[in-house]
C-alpha cells in the first residue's frame, strides 16, 4: 500500500479537475479538438434499400476518404469472390464521379489484404493494358496472361478523391479464358466519401 502526503494528492486532483474543465470549457468557446478521420474501409453493416440476392459486395482500401485529398484506392477481387481466373476485368465507374481517371496511374496487382494492425499492399505487380473510355464510365483491365484463381488482386489507382460527401457503385465484370467471350458480374464495391 502506498502512502501519498495530503498535499500530492490535493495537487493531483486540482490539476486533473483544472484539466477537465479546460476541456469542457474549450468546447464552449468554439475550440473543438481535432477531428478523427474513419479508416477508408468498407463498414460491418450496409443498408441498401433495394436489397437483391444478386448482389454482391466487394472489399476495397482507400487511403483517405476526405474530399479531394490525394489517395490510393485498392479494389479488390479476393479469391473467394472469383471461381475462375480473369483475362479482362471491366469496372464500371458512375457517371457522377467527378475526379479523373487516368490509366498511367491505375495498376493491377497481387495485394495482401489489409486488417487492424496493417493495410493493405501491392505485392507484386501484373504486367496489364489498362484503358478508361471517353466518357469516364469504365475501366478496362487486360492482363498480359490470365490471372489465376488464387490468391488476392486489386486494381490501385491514385488519384484525388472526387468531391462531395457522397456514395459511389463500381461493377466488377470479369472474363474467364474460353471460347465465349463473355463478362460476368462478380460484386460491388460501394465506396462512401465522408
Amino acid at each position: 500500500m502506498h502512502i501519498f502526503s495530503k498535499n500530492a494528492l490535493r495537487r493531483n486532483v486540482l490539476i486533473g479537475t483544472a484539466v477537465g474543465t479546460l476541456a469542457t470549457t474549450s468546447a464552449f468557446i468554439g475550440l473543438a479538438p481535432d477531428q478523427a478521420l474513419a479508416q477508408g474501409t468498407p463498414g460491418l453493416l450496409e443498408f441498401r434499400w433495394d436489397s437483391d440476392r444478386d448482389y454482391r459486395k466487394l472489399y476495397y482500401y482507400q487511403t483517405s476518404t476526405v474530399p479531394n485529398d490525394r489517395a490510393e484506392w485498392y479494389l479488390t477481387l479476393r479469391a473467394k469472390d472469383r471461381k475462375t481466373a480473369f483475362m479482362k476485368l471491366t469496372v464500371t465507374v458512375p457517371d457522377y464521379f467527378d475526379s479523373k481517371l487516368k490509366p498511367n496511374r491505375m495498376t493491377l496487382c497481387r495485394v495482401t489484404k489489409g486488417s487492424m494492425l496493417s493495410r493493405s499492399r501491392c505485392l507484386e505487380e501484373v504486367p496489364a493494358t489498362i484503358e478508361v473510355n471517353q466518357k469516364q464510365t469504365a475501366i478496362e483491365i487486360f492482363p498480359d496472361q490470365p490471372v489465376s484463381v488464387e490468391g488476392d488482386y486489386a486494381l490501385r489507382i491514385k488519384m484525388f478523391n472526387p468531391q462531395g460527401q457522397r456514395m459511389y457503385q463500381f461493377n466488377a465484370l470479369i472474363q474467364a479464358p474460353g471460347d465465349v467471350p463473355m463478362s460476368g458480374y462478380v460484386g460491388s464495391w460501394l465506396v462512401d466519401m465522408d
